[in-house]
């Protein structure tokens, strides 16, 4: 297997999980966080939470680096 084609499943791989890692994150702004009585403005992550945050950093970064990695290698002539 070459290097591109390795390169090719790693970003259709990151792609997939960087969507679904980014789908399944609980959104902290509900209707009501705009006013003064939301008390979820300011809450630190935790747990679980925290380990999807950390997993999609660097699942993105795993996908911008092959894609990176892509344009760097020169194109063989099949």
């Amino acid at each position: 297997m070459q290097i591109g084609n390795i390169l090719e499943v790693v970003t259709f791989v990151s792609a997939f999980l960087s969507i679904l890692l980014i789908l399944l994150q609980q959104r902290g702004a509900t209707l009501g966080s705009g006013s003064a009585s939301s008390s979820e403005l300011y809450t630190t992550r935790r747990g679980l939470e925290k380990s999807m945050f950390i997993a999609t950093i660097v699942v993105v970064v795993v996908f911008v680096g092959s894609i990176l990695g892509l344009l760097l290698i020169p194109n063989s002539v099949a």
